[in-house]
């Protein structure tokens, strides 16, 4: 199982390396996830009505193995540092884990860099709001009306604290789109939640946000390890039916 697990995951960098240096016709085309479509559309607004974006990146430490959804919601913040660099207000993220905190500070100075609009990054947007679950919940809730935000996106390691933050978002009208790596925080989001992700859904937050060509390949990779396990499954059922296994 090591040696496949391994073959796996040279394929899929293998891939990765050569999907993302094709040459493109064109937008993608993705298949419509509601929450990503509807944050997509609150990134452009909050631009023209001078309101902030709030980015929740969890409080996990990209060192565990829950690290791969803060790594999905630094992604998203890096797309929207860079496309709402010119806002009144920039974004800001908030953590609740001290490394992370330190990497949201520095991937939105280069996405304010990419845009060419460094002089105007603040440090302070990039956030430790508690060493806890719960306190960096509550830390966050004030934000939601004090820092003038229109829209946020919890994507990270959340635990059921996030439908503390899901309420407030509701009662202030802020659209909140909800992912989570815990299955209990998942079913808090998609019952409070203005929008949810579900499952693998939180992968793709950069590639439908941002379209850059490393995520929009990351996407095909992603469907063909599906359908490889997949047919894995029916040949592992198919030669156990015929008794050859």
């Amino acid at each position: 199982m090591n040696a496949l697990g391994l073959a796996l995951v040279l394929l899929a960098a293998v891939l990765l390396f050569v999907l993302s240096r094709a040459k493109r016709q064109g937008r993608p085309r993705f298949r419509v996830v509601p929450a990503l479509a509807r944050l997509h559309r609150a990134i452009g607004l909050s631009v023209e009505d001078g309101t902030r974006l709030l980015i929740g990146l969890g409080g996990t430490s990209l060192l565990t193995r829950n690290g791969g959804s803060a790594l999905a919601g630094l992604g998203l913040l890096h797309d929207v540092a860079r496309d709402t660099s010119v806002s009144d207000r920039p974004p800001v993220a908030v953590a609740g884990e001290a490394s992370l905190a330190l990497l949201a500070q520095d991937v939105l100075q280069s996405g304010f860099r990419e845009a060419g609009a460094v002089e105007f990054f603040q440090p302070s947007s990039g956030r430790l709001a508690g060493m806890t679950p719960f306190s960096a919940a509550a830390a966050t809730i004030p934000m939601l009306t004090d820092e003038h935000v229109s829209a946020a996106a919890l994507i990270g390691h959340h635990g059921v604290e996030a439908a503390l933050v899901a309420d407030a978002s509701e009662r202030s009208g802020i659209v909140l789109a909800g992912a989570a790596d815990d299955p209990a925080a998942q079913a808090a989001l998609f019952a409070s939640a203005s929008e949810a992700l579900i499952g693998e859904e939180v992968f793709a937050t950069s590639a439908y946000v941002g379209g850059r060509p490393a995520h929009v390949a990351s996407l095909t990779v992603q469907d063909v390890l599906r359908w490889l396990i997949i047919l894995g499954i029916l040949l592992g059922a198919g030669l156990k039916v015929l008794g050859l296994v």
